[in-house]
């Protein structure tokens, strides 16, 4: 059986391998911009985690969407914090968002599962 987390994260570490290959200064800066952004800061790594899933579910990203949800469990979130920051998300995005919530629902429950079995 397919695991969603482990094949997001081989797709993603893959692609974004070759991305970096072209050495592309401006794609390299905005790869370290992003990683900075997120890290700590005045805000902590929950808060801008959660920031970052609610812009990204609004914005109808759902490879940005998995990377938010995965950061924000390892950062400890549960599911009711996800699930109220979602609500946001669909209230601000309206009901185009309404199949992003549904995929962001099911990859939560794939993250639950990897990381319990894993």
């Amino acid at each position: 059986m397919s695991n969603p987390v482990e094949e997001f994260n081989a797709y993603r570490a893959k692609m974004n391998d070759k991305i970096l290959a072209d050495n592309n200064k401006i794609v390299k800066r905005i790869f370290n911009l992003d990683t900075n952004a997120f890290s700590e800061g005045v805000l902590d790594k929950k808060t801008k985690e959660l920031l970052g899933l609610v812009a990204s579910t609004v914005l109808r990203c759902d490879d940005c969407v998995k990377y938010h949800l995965e950061a924000s469990y390892k950062e400890g979130l549960s599911k009711n914090e996800i699930s109220d920051a979602l609500g946001i998300a669909t209230l601000i995005g309206g009901t185009i968002v309404i199949p992003h919530l549904r995929r962001a629902h099911e990859y939560w429950e794939a993250l639950e599962e990897h990381y319990t079995q894993g």
